[in-house]
């Protein structure tokens, strides 16, 4: 933003005849930044889809369903698992969608706009995510727990004490929300540094328009 800060200092400086000229060469710079900004959102959420799919990948989860052996609990994780791939497609969509609108936009309320639905749209995916990670987490353990033959040992060890079962469950409401404090410092130091500068951009545009 130094740029943006120096051209609006000489715009104060220059007389009422150059004013239109330097809104003009203020709004340029910010819609280029606005621009480059979501671009890099919808890089990022690309990647990160790209990272879990192939993290997928290699992890050895086969072996853990077939000890299971529950048709029934494969297939509400199958359709968990392509329901947060369909979401998480739609968000990306979202994100290219505003790119587009965002890189063509001539207005500045046009652009204001955009803005606004961008921040909205990140806001829904990160807190989206968040969610399924919450939710995702429970599930995991609930269905090891129960209905993995491995866990068996440790089952009828927790039935017979009730301090012991306690201090699993501390243990394990520990673990979800140690995860969810990662990936919420992780999505508030990515998306929540972008949607700042975005934010500002707004605010600057703002400026400009009344």
């Amino acid at each position: 933003m130094k740029e943006l800060d120096l051209l609006k200092k000489d715009w104060q400086k220059n007389s009422d005849s150059f004013q239109q000229i330097s809104e003009n060469e203020i709004y340029k710079m910010i819609h280029k930044k606005s621009s480059s900004i979501v671009k890099w959102i919808l890089i990022i959420s690309i990647l990160e889809i790209s990272f879990w799919t192939f993290s997928n990948l290699f992890l050895n989860t086969d072996d853990v369903l077939r000890k299971i052996n529950h048709p029934e609990i494969v297939a509400t994780l199958e359709f968990l698992t392509y329901f947060n791939y369909i979401v998480v497609l739609i968000f990306v969509y979202i994100f290219y969608k505003n790119y587009k609108t965002i890189s063509t936009t001539i207005a500045t309320k046009s652009l204001m706009s955009s803005i606004l639905k961008t921040r909205k749209a990140v806001q829904y995916y990160v807190w989206y995510n968040l969610g399924m990670i919450v939710i995702t987490s429970i599930l995991s353990f609930f269905i090891a727990y129960v209905y993995n033959p491995d866990m068996e040992f440790l089952r009828d060890k927790l039935a017979m004490n009730g301090r012991a079962m306690f201090f699993t469950i501390g243990i394990l409401i520990l673990v979800i929300l140690g995860f969810f404090g990662l990936f919420w410092c992780f999505y508030r130091v990515i998306y929540g540094t972008l949607l700042r500068r975005l934010y500002a951009n707004y605010k600057e545009l703002k400026k400009i328009d009344f």
